[in-house]
Formats: structure tokens, sequence, C-alpha cells
């Protein structure tokens, strides 16, 4: 009776091991399926505000005799440091596109075509993101109005060029060593004259060694002016260096020029070596910046080559004025103005956008991540978020002036050949400062390039 108690034992135990064994995998692929399905929302859609799950938390590092070092306090986020409406949207955002929680999907090869940005489908103003601003009623309009569409970040082409880039069997070959991509508005045709016929002129340019292929395009919005829509569509005609979306062109949709053009440069320039991004109101020493980026890319090929999983160089060339532990502008009154109701905390450290230089490879990173930032009002800014999600820093170069001179050095007589950039110059000051820069006087005939750190 024993023996056939124990047989019994052992086929009851033979029968179930398995289904214990794989009752706690059974149970891991229910609630992974259960919180991907729950907490997945295309960007470009309607944002869906849910609570979320606590999951990834452990206590952070604790000693045991029995068991290895682990962690004691909670090393996984759980809750938000604030409830102000863009840190919600971006920390849900970021949840949904991590790398580690959801392995594959934010990879170059994936992004597109998993982070839809609502392509094809329309836009339309969501009111009801609305009552997420408990002091919406009070907010300017400007900042009402971006509110209620930022969730759009698609609009059709209305001009476009159609020669910037070689787009032959030779692209890569004949590409730019420099595309200039020039934020303007419609009205401002006589800044975008000054640079065409100044800084901004196109083909071949020398600096003090090599000569580098140089293109230009102007990056704007719409207005609600007929006559000067009308007469921007001559200017596009005459020039093909216009590029104008369907948007309308204000302050806080400067933004949508950066992830707009990162489109079309992914599409109908990709193999551009560099791209200054930069406003019409700046002054630029081109033959000096041609010199300082061709260096620098000598530089990179020269040194040793690293690990082959590891990104080239200048994957992650940025550099211009790098502003750190900015904080948001809380003054209602001011351009800048953001209330702690939509963000909250330090702005990453970004580069002015006065003037920035970036590789023409890291532009590609920029264009796929830039899919799952939420847009943000200042693109200075916006640029900063993408960055830091690439885990890239940018390089501060004391030659990028977008706050202009210290008083003491403007009176310095060589003191405009030692820039690489300077902010706020009228088309009369650009012209002036062309022909000073382009015919030095033998006293600054051998200035150097600024190297004076900026106090913040």
């Amino acid at each position: 009776m024993a023996s056939c108690l124990r047989r019994y034992c052992r086929r009851i135990l033979c029968c179930c091991s398995p289904c214990m064994l794989l009752l706690p995998v059974y149970l891991y692929v229910t609630m992974a399926l259960f919180f991907a399905m729950k907490y997945s929302t295309p960007i470009g859609g309607p944002t869906v505000y849910s609570v979320l799950p606590l999951r990834f938390v452990a206590s952070g590092l604790k000693h045991s005799s029995d068991l290895a070092p682990h962690p004691e306090k909670s090393f996984w986020k759980t809750e938000l440091e604030s409830g102000a409406l863009w840190n919600f949207i971006q920390h849900v955002t970021d949840r949904q596109n991590n790398p580690i929680l959801r392995p594959g999907l934010a990879t170059s090869a994936n992004l597109s075509s998993n982070l839809a940005t609502g392509k094809g489908t329309g836009c339309s103003p969501d009111s009801e993101i609305i009552s997420k601003i408990p002091d919406y009623s009070t907010l300017p309009t400007l900042m009402k109005n971006f509110v209620t569409a930022m969730h759009c970040r698609d609009y059709p082409l209305i001009i476009a060029p159609e020669d910037v880039c070689d787009h032959g069997p030779l692209a890569k070959i004949r590409a730019p060593v420099l595309l200039l991509a020039i934020k303007t508005q419609t009205a401002n045709f006589e800044n975008r004259e000054a640079i065409r016929q100044t800084w901004g002129r196109t083909g071949m340019v020398r600096g003090q060694g090599r000569q580098g292929l140089v293109r230009r395009v102007f990056l704007l919005g719409k207005t609600e002016d007929l006559h000067t829509e009308k007469e921007l569509q001559l200017e596009a005609n005459e020039y093909g260096d216009i590029i104008q979306w369907d948007f309308m062109d204000t302050f806080f949709n400067l933004t949508l020029k950066d992830v707009l053009f990162w489109d079309w440069f992914s599409r109908l320039c990709p193999h551009a070596h560099f791209i200054f991004k930069g406003d019409d109101d700046v002054f630029v020493r081109m033959p000096a910046v041609l010199d300082y980026l061709l260096k620098e890319e000598e530089k990179a090929d020269e040194r040793p080559s690293k690990e082959p999983t590891q990104p080239n160089e200048m994957e992650g060339f940025v550099v211009g004025d790098v502003i750190n532990n900015a904080m948001p502008i809380r003054s209602n009154g001011t351009k800048y103005y953001i209330p702690e109701s939509f963000y909250k905390g330090l702005y990453p450290s970004y580069p002015g956008g006065g003037g920035v230089v970036y590789s023409g490879s890291l532009a590609h990173r920029l264009f796929e991540v830039s899919q799952w930032v939420h847009i943000f009002p200042i693109d200075d800014v916006y640029l900063g978020m993408c960055l830091k999600r690439l885990g890239v820093s940018p390089i501060h170069h004391p030659a990028f002036l977008t706050f202009d001179f210290p008083k003491e050095e403007s009176k310095d007589p060589c003191a405009n050949h030692t820039i690489l950039l300077v902010h706020k110059r009228s088309p009369a000051e650009m012209f002036r400062l062309w022909n000073e820069t382009s015919m030095p006087s033998s006293k600054c005939r051998n200035a150097t390039l600024r190297v004076k750190p900026r106090v913040d």
C-alpha cells in the first residue's frame, strides 16, 4: 500500500512540475501584455491620461549575508515631481518608448514606424486639454493657442525648393559641406536679401585653408497677410531657397521649424556634412566657420578608431553658445513666459537658438528622437531636450555670441574678426560687417577666435 502511494505521488509531481514552472512565465507575459495595451498611445493622437503603473520598483543597495547586494531604495520613478502638463505627458511618453521596458522600440529602424506622428490623419485643436491646466483662462493668447495644438506636428509644405541638394547617383559626393537653415518670417525680405548678398552666399566658399560647398534654405510658416504671402511666392520663384509649411508663423511655433526641417533634411538633403541653424538677424563669418568645421572633421577622422559598436564622433557633434542650468521665465508678459502649470524644473543644457551648428549625422538622429519628445514652445530648449535623450552634450564655443559682445570688448577694433557668429544685427550692419571682415586691416588680419569663457 505504501509503495503504491509513493508511486502515485511521484506521478503527480511529474505531471504538475512543468505546470508549476510555467506559471510565473504565464503571469509575467499576461501582465506585460496588459500594461503594453493599456499604456500605448501614439504621438500625434489624443493623449490618454492614465494612472501610471507601479513596476520595476525596488529598494536601493542593501548588503545581506544570505543575498547578493540589491537595491534598497526606489530606482524607477513612479510619480512626477510636479503636476505640470508637459512633464506629465513626456513622462508617459518616455515610459512608452523606454528601450529597457520595450526592447527594440526606440531604435533607428523602428522609430518611424512605431512612433506615428499623425501623418495623413489631419489635426485639429484639442479642447479637452484645457481642463488639464487650472490657470488656462489667465494664460496669454500665444500660450493658449500652443497648448491646444501642441499635439500637431504634421503640416504640409506650401513652398518647397527643388534643387538645394543633388539627388542623383553622385549625391553623396556632391553633398554640401554646410547647409544653412535660417529661420525667418514672411515680412523679413530685407534680412533675407542681406544674407543672400553677404555671409549666406551659396556655392564654393573658401576659408583660409580648404574650400567647401555651401547651400542655403530659409524656414517659414504662413501669415494671414495675403499680400506678403504672394510676394513670398515670387521671391521663392526667383531664388529657390524658401521652405514654407502650412502653420501659423508664431514665436511658439519655431519648434515646428526644427522638427519639420529635420524631416525635410532626412529626405531631400541627407548627405550634408554640417547644418547651421540660426536666426535671420545674425552675422556669420562664413569662411571662419567653414575652416573650423573642416578642421573638426579632420580631427575626428585622424583619431584612433573606436569600438565598432560605438557611434562615430561626428554623430554627436553640436556647437554653439551653450546655456546651462537655465530656469523657465515665470514673468507673464515676456515672450519666453512658461507657466508652472505647463512645465516645472530646470531646462537641460542647450545651445542658444540665435545660431548653432551640428553634424548632418546628428540631424538624422534628432529627427528620430524628436518623434517621441513632445513639442515644447521654445525651440532651443527643445533641441536641448532631444540632445539629452540622445546622450549628447553640446560644445560651448566663446566665438558664438548669441548675446552680443561684452561692453568693453566691443570697443576693440578687431573684435569682429574674433567671432564665428554675432546676434542681433540689422541688414545694414550685415553689409558693413561683411565688408569689414572680408577685407581685414593689417592689424586684424591675424586675429584669432575668442577663447574667453562666458560668465553665466
